[in-house]
This record gives C-alpha cells, structure tokens and sequence, in this order.
C-alpha cells in the first residue's frame, strides 16, 4: 500500500472526506440546489450526532 493510499484511507476512517463526499452526492442528486458551506456541513453533522449518538463512545 502506497503512502498516498494510507493517506486517504486514514482521512476516510476519521471523517476528514465527509464534506468532499457531501459534495460528490449533492452535486450528483440536488445539483439545483446550492450545497451547504463546509462550515454548515461541519455544524450540521455534529448537530445530528449530538441528537442521535448511536454508539459513539464520547
């Protein structure tokens, strides 16, 4: 495995990619729409986990 893999496969395990992944679906199913900004994405996704923990540890 290449360092260039172990780099997006580390981003991948700690969420890093969500906002890039965010905008590949958004662009792909709601391209009408303007996407959130990365910092509405950020605040929205902590907001979901915050009310719905589902097993997270902290």
């Amino acid at each position: 495995m290449s360092v260039k893999e172990l780099i997006w496969l580390f981003k991948g395990v700690m969420g890093e990619n969500a906002y890039q992944q965010y905008l590949d679906h958004h662009a792909s199913t709601h391209s009408s729409e303007a996407p959130m900004t990365e910092r509405q994405f950020w605040r929205d996704k902590t907001d979901r986990q915050d009310a719905h923990p589902e097993g997270r540890c902290c």
